[in-house]
């Protein structure tokens, strides 16, 4: 091959990879983005978090939480629009834990209350043992208990938009490895 082929094969070669690279950037910004009331209310995922099917249709976002060296199972993040009370919620949540102690999940949970883009953020924190159930705690499906598990979760109060709820649980170490980016997906929160 002469000098003039190679140098052409060679451009040629680093033309795909800079475009297949801004094609790539592009996807992973699409993926990073995440879309409530019809793009009134926007957030951006963490870096590493992977987009997924959501499991059940009431899911409008789903991702994966990479799991922290040591646990068997990644983390998982939902994200969906409903009605309902804030604090029956939080009861609702706290029902699908148990303390190993007995001690009430209720006074096992953190609350704080904060302003996020001009919106009211319920941010809820609770661990213990989590009663897992495929599709979520209406399908009627086995219960499983899984030790060591932690929620951290949040109720983002949008008026006329509708409340939406952003609830990450998994195993502890790997929710306390996510905790940081789980308040910097909150705090990403914009309203057009």
């Amino acid at each position: 091959m002469n000098t003039s082929r190679f140098s052409q094969l060679c451009a040629a070669i680093l033309l795909v990879f800079i475009v297949g690279s801004d094609r790539l950037n592009a996807a992973d910004d699409k993926d990073k983005s995440i879309q409530l009331a019809e793009g009134a209310i926007t957030l951006t995922a963490p870096d590493g978090w992977v987009r997924k099917q959501p499991m059940t249709r009431i899911v409008e976002h789903e991702f994966a939480v990479p799991k922290a060296e040591g646990d068997e199972l990644d983390g998982r993040l939902t994200i969906m629009g409903a009605g309902g009370d804030i604090e029956a919620n939080i009861t609702r949540w706290q029902g699908q834990f148990v303390q190993p102690n007995g001690d009430p999940t209720s006074e096992a949970t953190k609350t704080e209350q904060k302003k996020v883009a001009g919106l009211t953020v319920h941010l809820v924190d609770i661990t213990g043992i989590y009663k897992d159930q495929a599709g979520g705690p209406f399908t009627g499906a086995k219960i499983v208990e899984r030790e060591n598990y932690r929620m951290l979760a949040a109720i983002v109060v949008a008026d006329k938009l509708g409340n939406y709820f952003i609830k990450f649980y998994g195993p502890q170490k790997t929710v306390d490895a996510n905790e940081k980016a789980f308040h910097g997906l909150i705090d990403s929160l914009k309203k057009k």
